[in-house]
């Protein structure tokens, strides 16, 4: 993760040559045609934890926010969900799941109420993260972005007790609560039957939990359950060992009793199903959801990752997209995760279309929603190491910047008054590290990912899943940008005008 500075200095003849000013009536995303795709599909700080399915026409994709927003994005083609607009559905309060809203899973469930979206989540209090209960969201109709109302609370342990990485499975035309929670040591899989979507009819019993070592690497650890249905057969799959590792991975239980609710019914394979892959830079692979192609003929996998054994469980994570195959006893083949970059074939009747990104070659002024004051270079200045601050607009080329696309959706943020591009300084990792510019050096970085939201942009770092973020939320000319964890508000939120 961190870089030698010193070596920077001979790099200073890398720069990159910013291309001259061309004025456009502002517009500021066009579309890649293509008939592929490349991951990740979501990037930080809205990539772990995914849920991903197709409904009418669209992909909507949701995912861990760790503030108290739960944001779902839709698209008509996986190529263009990079650049799609997460949409705030739905806000905790203090009485209501307040904090760390984590793994939200969707389910088109009949109801009381008719057919509704529900939207399951685990959320507990500011402080991270023993608080965590799992709650759901209703729908006040058929579309997967809402509105929603809050339903409550699922009591699936008793006393209360922690649970989360809820999902919905319907087995033999009911349905069933299925999570994790703790029983000593061992973090377990549970299962509790559901008298209504936002209700469960008894506590959950305990189907399984860590046996093999393979699930016990940095922790004992089952969890992020989810249904695949196939052939008539039930497979539980599930994420094991310590997020906090490299070999996060998965596993998968297979239903081969008549009643769901008896662990006996459950028989779990020895070895995992998904795992590292060092060859293509994939870490950590975990934490999934299936879903149908447009056409309905193939299934498919969403799933987070990270590119580098020293990520953990935080915001590095980036949401990916795999095709799953089945073996000839009609069990799920998932094979190896994908290098990204690597171009992939759409699913099936997915109608093309591309990733949304800022026009190359066009300068911008990156605005800040909550001060109104615009990314600025201090003092023009245009030696290595130059801090970056916000001010108020003076229409000169310290303050504007051009977009080069990189790698697998991301981009390198160039200056136009001195050609160095935004840093995060000494590759930091932790919150308030600060930016600054400094000569290319091609790597992670010095790479941003841009996910709109509420008209403007969630600008990350991808080397450590942070946003940039005006000091304090201050509003005064010469207060710092930095980089902090996604809090959900405006001083962290920037639109881009030519």
């Amino acid at each position: 993760m961190r870089r030698i500075r010193p070596l920077r200095a001979a790099l200073v003849t890398l720069l990159m040559t910013v291309p001259a000013y061309v004025a456009v009536a502002f517009n500021p995303l066009s579309s890649d045609a293509a008939v592929g795709f490349t991951n990740p599909v979501a990037a930080a700080p809205y990539g772990a934890d995914p849920w991903v399915g197709f409904d009418n026409g669209y992909y909507y994709l949701a995912a861990t926010t760790w503030n108290n927003q739960v944001v779902i994005k839709k698209a008509k083609s996986v190529a263009a969900l990079p650049g799609a607009t997460e949409n705030v559905v739905y806000t905790g309060t203090a009485a209501a799941s307040c904090c760390n809203v984590w793994a939200p899973s969707l389910h088109k469930l009949n109801g009381p109420n008719g057919t509704r979206w529900y939207l399951y989540y685990s959320a507990g209090t500011a402080a991270c993260c023993d608080g965590q209960r799992s709650f759901v969201l209703e729908s006040s109709g058929t579309d997967p972005m809402g509105p929603y109302s809050f339903k409550g609370r699922l009591e699936v342990q008793a006393n209360n007790g922690w649970a989360i990485d809820g999902s919905v499975a319907t087995i033999g035309g009911k349905n069933y609560f299925l999570y994790s929670s703790w029983v000593g040591d061992l973090q377990s899989l549970f299962i509790a039957p559901m008298s209504n979507p936002w209700t469960v009819s008894a506590h959950g019993t305990r189907i399984s939990y860590p046996t093999y070592d393979w699930e016990k690497v940095g922790g004992n650890t089952e969890e992020g359950p989810y249904i695949l249905q196939h052939g008539g057969k039930t497979f539980l799959t599930f994420s094991a060992s310590s997020c906090n590792t490299p070999d996060y991975k998965l596993g998968m239980l297979t239903l081969t009793g008549s009643d769901p609710l008896v662990a006996s019914s459950w028989a779990k394979k020895s070895t995992p199903i998904f795992q590292r892959s060092d060859a293509n830079s994939v870490y950590g692979p975990g934490h999934h959801s299936f879903f149908t192609s447009p056409d309905g003929t193939e299934t498919w996998m969403a799933y987070h990752a990270n590119e580098t054994t020293a990520q953990g469980c935080g915001a590095t994570r980036t949401t990916r997209l795999k095709k799953v195959d089945f073996n000839s006893d009609g069990t799920p083949n998932l094979g190896t995760p994908d290098k990204l970059a690597t171009t992939l074939v759409a699913p099936s009747g997915d109608p093309g279309g591309g990733v949304s990104y800022p026009v190359g070659g066009t300068r911008y002024r990156l605005v800040n929603q909550a001060s109104g004051k615009v990314l600025d270079a201090k003092d023009c200045a245009v030696a290595n190491g130059t801090a970056i601050r916000q001010w108020s607009s003076l229409g000169n080329a310290c303050q504007q910047w051009t977009f080069t696309k990189t790698s697998s959706n991301y981009y390198r943020i160039t200056n136009a008054n001195s050609g160095t591009v935004l840093d995060s300084v000494d590759c930091g990792a932790a919150n308030g590290t600060a930016v600054d510019l400094w000569a290319s050096l091609g790597n992670a970085c010095q790479e941003w990912s841009l996910t709109p939201i509420n008209g403007g942009y969630l600008i990350a770092n991808r080397g450590n899943g942070l946003v940039l973020d005006v000091t304090d939320c201050g509003t005064a000319d010469g207060v710092a940008v930095r980089q902090w964890a996604s809090l959900g508000n405006t001083c962290q939120q920037w639109k881009l005008t030519a």
